[in-house]
């Protein structure tokens, strides 16, 4: 079983469980963890081979896929009794997200993808054949740091560079050598995830800095029925960390509208740093 940490509210009986990227682990996670125990029970999982996880791994020999990856995190809903819960996820946890809402299109009751990874364009094609290449020769470490100079290129987005950097240390180089055979199966996953409506309310928290992927999400949420998109301004890949404190008041509000009765959350509210 994963490592996971669970913080219980006296009050609310909806959860919210949080899904860490490529090379990040729950800590990712720590601008948001103090204002979501204010309303919910809060979820935090490390992802296969991340974190504290990397001591529980089943499989170590063997290569990951975005199911199992899934499947893990359905487990630990399963052992915690968590019927439904809101899906919170960041860059390439979005994916697993999708896939939970594939595996178990029961669970969510809603889902929210920030820096939201679902298509491939041309360049990222490119600098994903160049990683592959470089990786046999070169540290993993520095194509994670230029990856992350990518994403993330400008001075603005320096700490969210550097704590993206720091979680991809605590990974090691065997751990990034699987999720980089996992892009052979990111192509396929993602095309399946474009043509199938997801099985709850998506909103989609994009900077308006991210410029590897706002393009693509802003195409995408004019086709799907039920997802909306805002766009935070000063912020890039990682909005979650850039603006925290707009990104929780965004997805708090977001879940609170979508929990049924439980909370008076009737009125949309005018959100300071957002483009619409």
């Amino acid at each position: 079983m994963i490592y996971h940490r669970k913080f219980i509210h006296q009050k609310s009986k909806t959860w919210v469980v949080f899904v860490h990227g490529a090379g990040g682990s729950n800590g990712v996670w720590f601008r948001q963890l103090k204002e979501f125990k204010k309303h919910f029970n809060v979820l935090l999982v490390d992802l296969r081979g991340h974190g504290k996880s990397k001591q529980v791994t089943t499989t170590p020999d063997l290569d990951y896929s975005f199911d199992e990856i899934a499947l893990d995190v359905i487990h630990i809903m399963d052992h915690l009794l968590i019927k439904k819960a809101h899906l919170v996820g960041i860059s390439l946890g979005c994916i697993v997200i999708r896939a939970i809402d594939k595996l178990a299109p029961d669970r969510a009751e809603s889902i929210i993808l920030g820096g939201a990874i679902i298509q491939f364009n041309k360049t990222l094609k490119v600098l994903i054949g160049m990683a592959k290449i470089l990786n046999s020769v070169l540290p993993y470490m520095w194509l994670y740091k230029l990856n992350a100079l990518i994403l993330m290129p400008l001075r603005k987005h320096r700490e969210s560079r550097n704590i993206f950097i720091q979680e991809a240390i605590k990974l090691g180089e065997k751990e990034f050598a699987k999720w980089m055979k996992m892009t052979r199966e990111i192509k396929s996953n993602l095309n399946e995830f474009l043509k199938r409506e997801p099985s709850a309310p998506v909103l989609y928290l994009m900077g308006d800095g991210d410029h590897m992927f706002l393009p693509m999400v802003a195409d995408l949420v004019k086709k799907q029925v039920n997802a909306r998109l805002e766009i935070i301004k000063n912020s890039g890949h990682c909005c979650n960390l850039d603006q925290a404190g707009i990104f929780n008041e965004i997805s708090i509000h977001f879940i609170k509208r979508n929990s049924g009765n439980q909370f008076d959350a009737t009125s949309d509210l005018n959100y300071a740093g957002i483009v619409k």
